[in-house]
């Protein structure tokens, strides 16, 4: 390149330059430039007179312009001065265009006057191309004079280290051009959601954190909360010119080495906080050149896409400080037990001094450096007026008194809720994101809610010690199916066994509702009486809790009193399929079977999948499916999920209406008056066999809650539901304080042949009977009962009855017997029960007279009262 620029200083003196007043010909050939084609002998004669004219001109007068260097015809007698001009004149010339005659020229014209006048300006313009050719031509000249040598350009130094250093800053450019486009995925707005790898944080619904696992910042801080001295602190010992430079400072880089080398020790750090920041986001503590120059183009780049004081914020926030710590408040709270708005300047100079080398500097190993290097600071925030000399002479004689406390992340919150949470979350995303970290999982529990529910959950069992040894309970939102609070137990660090979501149960009568509800949307009017009388069904004999009869009730009553035997002839009325089919579309989950006792419960469910489809009628016939997480975010802010469940009408308006209308009545008059707050509730208690579990779920407009009592070895309570109905209670009292009263949906007027909205599928059993009612209402022994009120029936098709209608539903067999067997048992349970030996006909006669009595009805025929059994049948 070099030889090329010597070339062209020696082209340009052979250019046939232009004046003001003579412009080159278009087809003017250059000088001394060898043609292609021969020059004729005239030609040559020509050029020869004209460079020895141009010779005697320089010798004349050695200040010519180059630009004269013109065919003699057009330049030699507008640049040369007069004297040159005259003496030239008297040059003999053999040249005959020369020694021709000499012409006076005529008057110039005003317009040759005015071309005159415009010639300097012309002549300028004309000599700067030469100008630039000489000075390329001498740039070119001088520089490659070094390498114009006898020797070769291979043993020549110059040439090598010339070569060198040119390919070391082409290489260089072509390393940070790499650089950048290497780190151009990265964007510098995910420094504002990182999170560290290999963890799972898990926020309540207010963004609070309930559970934090692996090394993750617990209290993330806004730069408004973090006091000014302590942000000053950070800035004046880390990164002084942090306000000024664009993301790297070379003058403190070159600052900090000469201190670190003078001082023999690492006083000052040369990483900017945007340098310090992109390796915490982006990079990892590898210690090479290719590393430091990413470290160094992200940290230019997070100051082009942020602001100073988001990147300060997220720097003290995501900085590890040592015992574990990451951020300055869970620093705070770990080395001297308070929050950063409670921290004295000493303290805060202490946190500072850490970065460096947390180890060294902690006031646990050892304080005597950590109070070295904590006046250190001080003394950096007096050279940067962040502080008075006085103000640091107070802090460094304050004394350095940590005061250990455990790390925050260990503090747990609601931990059956995360648990449930870590069991649903593979369900939700995969397992290599789970496996990578960084997950941030936003819930919907209420943490003053959770607060609330453990605490009535723990009162409750420890004021019925002796009755019932666990408890569990779960609020849901019913417009949205996200779970406000959930409760599992009282003993999560003994055992981790879930109530609400693990133990299955027989929820008893709370699964009543659904059967009613299920009817009435098949068009049967809450206002249909049946009869509460002992009753048998293919062998299934239920029972009423207090063991009593009401005779005649509608469904509005039976609901309200929890009468067993109506819920059960409501389930011949409507059909195991669409009830089942309707507790599905209500979020029950469990598998249900077509038995008689699914009316009265006789299913197992969990407590979070009943109170779930509870929640269809809060929300006026609509169930909208129950979660617990709302959204996942990795580390880089991308969202892995969202909950984008979608709602399911289950129950008309005017259905569901009917059915608040009812278990509000159960909360007023009914079984569940305990579960009284104050405004409209409804709800739904329910008991199983011997008091082994005792429910409640109960419900406002804005939230359902659900209680489960009793003992995991399914000992009897010796309780009743109204326990958790209490217990629901002061739960609730808390949660809706912030709610204003809403009533629910007014019942329509309209009891009566309403349209079904959905196909019933009446059950068709073999049998069912209604047995006389006993005295006083009081139920009677079965076996008494049950023999002496059925119909004459032939020997074989008495036997097959014994056999299909035994207390297991026809489960066990009995062996066939003689006549002379089976008279000789009935002789053995007449003598039990003390009543002598009848004939047939003293019995009928007797059986007649107490139906008569019983039913205060006139006597009737044997086929006149069997017509009448027959037509109170469901």
């Amino acid at each position: 390149m070099l030889n090329l620029f010597a070339r062209l200083r020696k082209l340009s003196t052979k250019l046939p330059l232009t004046s003001a007043d003579n412009p080159r010909e278009p087809r003017q050939p250059l000088a001394d430039v060898e043609r292609d084609d021969p020059i004729t002998a005239t030609e040559q004669q020509r050029r020869a007179t004209i460079e020895s004219r141009r010779r005697r001109i320089r010798g004349g007068n050695s200040t010519v312009d180059i630009s004269t260097n013109l065919y003699p015809s057009n330049s030699a007698s507008a640049n040369v001065p007069t004297s040159a001009a005259k003496m030239t004149a008297n040059i003999p010339s053999d040249d005959p265009v020369a020694e021709a005659p000499t012409v006076p020229a005529p008057k110039k014209s005003s317009a040759s006057a005015t071309a005159k006048a415009e010639s300097p300006l012309l002549s300028a313009i004309g000599q700067t191309p030469t100008a630039v050719g000489t000075t390329v031509g001498w740039l070119g000249t001088n520089l490659a004079k070094p390498f114009q040598s006898d020797k070769p350009l291979y043993k020549n130094r110059l040439f090598w280290a010339g070569s060198g250093l040119g390919l070391g800053l082409l290489g260089l450019t072509g390393a940070w051009i790499f650089v950048d486009r290497s780190v151009s995925q990265y964007a510098p707005a995910d420094a504002l959601s990182y999170v560290r790898p290999g963890t799972i944080t898990i926020k309540g619904l207010n963004g609070s954190v309930l559970l934090q696992t692996g090394n993750a910042t617990r209290e993330t801080l806004k730069t408004w909360q973090m006091p000014t001295k302590l942000k000053q602190a950070f800035v004046a010992i880390e990164d002084r010119r942090f306000y000024e430079h664009d993301g790297v400072d070379y003058k403190g880089v070159t600052r900090a080495l000469i201190q670190n080398v003078t001082s023999k020790n690492l006083v000052e750090g040369a990483s900017s906080i945007n340098q310090q920041l992109a390796r915490m986001v982006y990079l990892n503590q590898e210690r090479s050149f290719w590393r430091k120059l990413r470290e160094v183009r992200l940290a230019q780049r997070l100051t082009q896409g942020l602001t100073k004081d988001q990147i300060l914020e997220r720097y003290l926030n995501l900085v590890y400080l040592g015992e574990g710590t990451y951020g300055v408040a869970d620093s705070a709270w770990v080395y001297f037990s308070k929050t950063v708005d409670q921290l004295t300047l000493a303290e805060m100079a202490t946190l500072a001094a850490m970065p460096p080398a947390p180890n060294k500097y902690s006031p646990f190993v050892n304080p005597r450096f950590a109070q070295a290097r904590r006046n250190l600071v001080l003394d950096r925030m007096v050279e940067a007026k962040f502080i008075t000399a006085t103000e640091a002479k107070t802090a460094k004689a304050e004394p350095l008194k940590p005061k250990r406390s455990p790390l925050k992340r260990e503090a747990q919150e609601a931990r059956y809720f995360t648990k449930y949470i870590e069991q649903e979350l593979p369900q939700r995303i995969s397992a290599q994101a789970i496996a990578q970290g960084g997950l941030t999982v936003e819930t919907t529990l209420n943490p003053e809610w959770q607060t609330k529910a453990e605490e009535v959950v723990n009162s409750t069992v420890r004021n019925n010690r002796g009755s019932f040894g666990q408890a569990a309970m779960v609020s849901i939102d019913p417009r949205t199916g996200g779970i406000r609070s959930m409760v599992g137990g009282t003993d999560f660090e003994t055992h981790q066994f879930n109530r609400v979501t693990q133990a299955k149960r027989q929820p008893g009568s709370t699964f009543k509702p659904i059967v009613y509800a299920t009817a009435i949307a098949g068009g049967i009017s809450p206002n249909k009486s049946y009869l509460d009388a002992p009753f048998n069904v293919d062998g299934y004999k239920p029972k009423n809790a207090g063991k009593r009869f009401k005779g005649y009730i509608t469904m509005h009553d039976a609901l309200i009193n929890s009468v067993n035997i109506i819920a059960i002839k409501i389930l011949i009325d409507t059909g195991w399929q669409p009830v089942i089919d309707s507790a599905k579309k209500m979020g029950i989950e469990s598998k249900l079977e077509p038995f008689y006792s699914l009316a009265l419960g006789g299913l197992e469910v969990n407590l979070l999948e009943l109170t779930g489809a509870y929640t269809t009628f809060a929300a006026r016939g609509i169930h909208n499916p129950v979660h617990g997480i709302t959204r996942v975010i990795n580390q880089k802010g991308e969202i892995l999920y969202r909950n984008k469940t979608q709602p399911t009408r289950v129950f008309e308006p005017d259905t569901n209406a009917i059915m608040t209308w009812m278990m509000r009545g159960v909360v007023n008059e009914g079984t569940a008056t305990s579960a009284q707050i104050g405004r409209p509730v409804a709800g739904k208690t329910g008991t199983t066999d011997k008091e082994r579990d005792l429910w409640f779920i109960g419900f406002v407009p804005q939230l359902v809650t659900g209680v489960w009592l009793g003992n995991d070895n399914n000992n009897p309570t010796g309780n009743a539901s109204s326990t958790a109905a209490y217990a629901w209670s002061r739960f609730m009292k808390t949660a809706v304080k912030d709610f204003p009263p809403e009533n629910f949906p007014p019942r329509p007027d309209n009891l009566r042949g309403r349209k079904p909205e959905l196909k019933l599928d009446p059950i068709r059993p073999r049998y069912q009977r209604n047995l006389p009612m006993p005295p006083g209402g009081e139920r009677v022994d079965d076996e008494n009962t049950n023999n002496e009120d059925r119909p004459r029936r032939s020997r074989r098709s008495r036997r097959r009855f014994e056999e299909t209608t035994t207390n297991n539903s026809s489960s066990q067999e009995s062996p066939r017997r003689s006549r002379r067997s089976r008279s000789s048992e009935e002789v053995g349970d007449s003598s039990r029960s003390e009543s002598p030996r009848r004939s047939r006909r003293s019995r009928s006669s007797e059986e007649a007279t107490n139906d008569s009595n019983n039913s205060d009805t006139p006597r009737r025929s044997r086929r006149r009262r069997r017509s009448r059994e027959e037509q109170v049948r469901l």
